[in-house]
């Protein structure tokens, strides 16, 4: 009788191995197609810029410096290899695109081309994807960070390598800092 007993429990730990480290495998597999998603938007970006600036380049001449720091911020971001330092030339790249929108807005010309235009909203659409994209991939590696540090979690991930902490897509600081608003009421003075 004693003898079934300990079976039973070797049996019912190997068992509880196995589904934790499968668990385990799969959420590590989310997060890798998570990344992997983020990534086609990446390049959807990165493909969509260099025909937006060639599109604008004519009319803002007197721009070129906001047009080399969006080339320049594409080709960071496109040789970046590890998930931090693609994350953080990402940002560097969407700071650079906003700027080019922001100026662009003076530039009636502009707004008038339906090739600028649609190459602007098919970025905007982009750009909201990649939101998405990224929101999905931190929910999901923190999901994955949780299930590998809850215990008894915590002691399959010690035994088994390949269960490296995975980063969170994080907002750059600049993004960080609350704009300040001034909302006082100022009285209107007679003359």
């Amino acid at each position: 009788m004693i003898f079934f007993i300990f079976l039973g429990a070797i049996i019912s730990f190997i068992l509880w191995v196995i589904i934790t480290y499968n668990s385990l495998i799969s959420l590590r597999n989310n997060v890798q197609n998570a990344w992997k998603q983020i990534d086609v938007q990446l390049k959807r970006r990165h493909d969509l810029i260099p025909n937006l600036v060639s599109a604008v380049k004519g009319a803002m001449e007197f721009e070129q410096d906001t047009l080399e720091k969006v080339i320049s911020a594409r080709t960071k971001a496109v040789s970046s290899s590890s998930t931090h330092e693609k994350a953080g030339s990402e940002n560097m790249l969407t700071q650079s695109l906003g700027k080019l929108f922001a100026v662009m807005e003076s530039y009636p010309d502009l707004k008038s081309n339906a090739q600028v235009m649609s190459l602007q909203e098919e970025l905007t659409s982009t750009e909201n994807k990649i939101s998405f994209s990224r929101q999905l991939y931190n929910d999901l590696v923190a999901s994955y960070r949780t299930r590998q540090e809850i215990f008894p979690n915590n002691i399959i991930t010690a035994l088994f390598s390949g269960f490296q902490k995975e980063e969170y897509f994080e907002a750059p600081p600049a993004e960080r800092k609350v704009p300040a608003a001034d909302i006082s009421i100022r009285k209107a003075q007679s003359c």
